[in-house]
């Protein structure tokens, strides 16, 4: 047999054999036998330099044949294969479309908005409205306009951030917007509910946070009165807690309300026996209170000889620890998953 029969019957074999593989790792064991670097056809291609001079041109046409169609036919083996395989996994992995699809997760409100949003619904039925007042503040409107001008002591009340701006810092209070409020609303009587987000300087514990919500309300008229305040929040707490829920004022000071008040109610977490939220008291302060002071009054351009107004602020958070039997007051911006889930 000469030298070009044995390259013709190599490429035969190669091509029969190849044409009987099935799979990928068969491919592969065909790839290590004919086409690696040791394979029998790179080896019948070296075999030409020798030959005698006069045979290598004919031998080197018919091997450089014979690579090129085995390496052809390999490549067309391997695209076969390959879409063999993937119609096999596809098949295997069908979807059937009768089979009820799978509910897709959905995100849930936040336990505080919700608590925002019934307090916003509850005040709503009293005539409140939504007032929005800003994040930012002046030490102006943040202090000065409400009676605690520059040194006063009762600063020292609310740690403040402070900005890089002189005397721009974020509110300590949501009270900043009654003036803003009154000074928008003069000479109309006044009745709104400013919620919003307060930023504070102090250490976060099981009962305060450094940032948390809070829900200003201001009512500003003629003829109202401390008894017109009580009747408002007993009203509040009732629709909110259930009926019943014990109310207790305590005298207190602000600077911006005279006289003022602290309105503790009877702890739900522990029915009154004591626990560390409520400091084993068996009460939980859910707000403060008072008469609107009559220099706020007269800064927000109301004469106070004529008008006269109530406000009170309380925590959202300390509200709906109270309605879910939350002790404490980290867990809501923690984003741990496994606790917001429990509020669908």
């Amino acid at each position: 047999m000469s030298q070009i029969d044995e390259l013709t019957h190599l490429q035969q074999q190669a091509l029969q054999e190849l044409a009987a593989v099935s799979d990928a790792a068969g491919l592969e064991a065909w790839r290590l036998i004919y086409l690696s670097r040791k394979g029998l056809v790179l080896q019948a291609v070296k075999r030409v330099s020798s030959l005698p001079p006069a045979e290598r041109a004919a031998y080197g046409k018919a091997a450089n044949v014979l690579k090129q169609t085995v390496q052809a036919a390999f490549a067309a083996q391997a695209e076969v294969l390959h879409e063999a395989s993937l119609k096999a996994e596809l098949t295997a992995e069908g979807v059937d479309v009768t089979l009820p699809g799978r509910r897709p997760q959905v995100g849930r409100m936040h336990p505080i908005n919700r608590t925002l949003r019934h307090i916003y619904t509850i005040f709503g039925r009293m005539g409140f409205q939504i007032y929005r007042a800003r994040d930012v503040e002046t030490d102006e409107y943040n202090f000065q306009l409400l009676n605690f001008p520059k040194g006063h002591p009762a600063r020292e009340m609310q740690d403040t951030f402070h900005t890089t701006v002189e005397d721009v810092l974020l509110r300590t209070h949501t009270s900043p917007g009654q003036i803003r409020a009154m000074r928008e609303y003069y000479p109309q009587p006044i009745r709104v509910i400013l919620p919003g987000k307060c930023y504070r300087y102090e250490q976060v514990t099981a009962r305060s946070e450094m940032m948390f919500y809070q829900v200003e309300g201001l009512a500003v008229g003629r003829h109202i009165t401390f008894a017109d305040l009580k009747g408002t929040l007993h009203a509040f707490a009732d629709q909110l807690f259930g009926e019943g829920r014990k109310l207790r004022f305590r005298c207190s000071h602000f600077p911006f309300t005279e006289p003022s008040a602290e309105v503790d109610i009877d702890c739900i977490i522990c029915g009154g026996k004591g626990c560390r939220v409520c400091k084993y008291s068996g009460w939980l302060e859910i707000l403060g209170c008072g008469m609107v002071h009559p220099n706020v009054l007269r800064n927000g351009g109301y004469d106070p000889e004529i008008y006269s107004g109530y406000a009170f602020g309380m925590g959202p958070e300390r509200i709906a620890m109270l309605r879910h039997g939350i002790d404490d007051i980290r867990y809501f911006y923690a984003n741990d998953v496994r606790f917001l889930s429990q509020f669908a």
